[in-house]
């Protein structure tokens, strides 16, 4: 990821901005579902962090299917992975390579995610975020994440269709997990990203402008005026904006 590809990229925001002109006006090009390449890939943080200890593409790995045997939290088998998620057998031993690498227990903390995110967002603060995206990620809530876990939510992130994504976005964002976004969860989830982005985002982000976006944001989605957002009126409002839907092109900038 180019750092300064991101910051130009991305306000800060998960969803695109509603205050913003739509990138498809800025570029004039219509939004489409992202390409399943693997340059989009190698965009993505986590995924360049399990890939910077793997071996080079191309070498021999005929043998992961035994190698996944001696890990303790084993993946079910690639086969299984494969027909779960949107990468290719070959992205998948990778990825497994590198997993088994970083994490040689079979399973990833809170603590490592931190260190990631720090190591690619070192402008900025980047602890809150990765604690808050470790627990979307962490769908038992045992405190680790296993392979699995981590492929699957790894595949509707880069690969899922618009409303996959959408639906992880709101778990992200509904933050106790009892099946509603308030606006103090929403807030605590900008804040997060914005802090982590830092003060070299471009253009220059002002002090209030999470809250302010909140505000958008709200207004659109909190449909009956209830004080909280649901699964349907989140999905609902985002398929229908086409600056959201236009900015989902940016999406794993921050993942």
């Amino acid at each position: 990821m180019h750092r300064t590809e991101v910051t130009k990229a991305s306000d800060g925001s998960l969803l695109g901005d509603p205050g913003h002109t739509p990138l498809s006006k800025k570029e004039g090009v219509k939004w489409q579902r992202p390409r399943l390449s693997r340059q989009a890939l190698m965009r993505c943080c986590l995924v360049k962090w399990i890939l910077s200890s793997t071996a080079p593409q191309g070498s021999d790995s005929s043998d992961s299917e035994l190698e996944l045997s001696t890990v303790r939290h084993q993946p079910e088998g690639l086969d299984q992975l494969q027909a779960q998620t949107k990468f290719t057998k070959k992205e998948l031993q990778s990825l497994y390579r590198g997993f088994k690498n970083e994490c040689p227990t079979g399973l990833v903390d809170e603590d490592t995610f931190k260190l990631i995110y720090s190591q690619f967002f070192p402008q900025g603060d980047a602890t809150t975020y990765a604690h808050f995206l470790f627990n979307a990620f962490d769908a038992d809530g045992n405190g680790a994440i296993h392979f699995e876990d981590f492929v699957v939510g790894l595949s509707i992130l880069l690969r899922g269709t618009v409303h996959e994504k959408l639906k992880w976005a709101f778990n992200l964002y509904d933050i106790n997990k009892d099946g509603y976004i308030t606006k103090e969860e929403m807030l605590a989830i900008m804040k997060s990203i914005y802090d982590m982005m830092g003060r070299h985002t471009y253009p220059i982000l002002q002090e209030d402008a999470p809250a302010e976006h909140v505000e958008r944001f709200f207004q659109k989605m909190d449909r009956n005026k209830d004080g909280v957002v649901t699964i349907e009126e989140f999905l609902e409002t985002c398929q229908k904006d086409e600056n959201i839907m236009s900015s989902m092109q940016l999406f794993e900038n921050v993942i």
